[in-house]
């Protein structure tokens, strides 16, 4: 049996989520990606409140950094300081190439920083590429 793998996407372009969407589909691997448009949303969704109380925990998260409400800069230094969220595995993909962006989002204990290729087939290609790093190649903690 195959095991689905659970995917939080949070980003606020609608054009970016479509692309993300395509390129997860064209995947071997089984995914199911679930979709917020902002930080408050994130946490929201983490943590299991409101609208989202039936969530299924992450394996891995796709955060945005400029976002509204609350940006991924805090939404990463508060799942980072949750102890019950702070082993969830997070790639910032974002469109921001400054250098402070990089350092504190690594400083903040992010688990990889990529900037997004404004080419369609290269952004294709890049998540492509997290996902099977991520499930095919690095060992992650089994789900508890």
């Amino acid at each position: 049996m195959t095991k689905i793998i659970q995917i939080l996407l949070v980003e606020d372009s609608p054009e970016d989520i479509e692309l993300t969407i395509e390129a997860l589909q064209g995947s071997k691997l089984a995914n199911a990606l679930s979709i917020v448009n902002d930080g408050v949303e994130a946490l929201a969704y983490l943590r299991k409140q409101g609208n989202y109380a039936s969530a299924i925990r992450p394996s891995l998260i796709l955060l945005d950094l400029n976002m509204p409400k609350k940006d991924g800069r805090e939404v990463l230094d508060e799942l980072k300081n949750d102890p019950d969220l702070k082993d969830i595995p997070v790639v910032i993909l974002t469109t921001s190439k400054d250098e402070e962006d990089i350092v504190r989002s690594y400083k903040s204990h992010a688990n990889c920083y990529i900037t997004k290729p404004v080419d369609i087939d290269q952004f294709q290609k890049v998540v492509q590429s997290i996902e099977h790093f991520w499930f095919a190649i690095v060992e992650l903690p089994k789900d508890e």
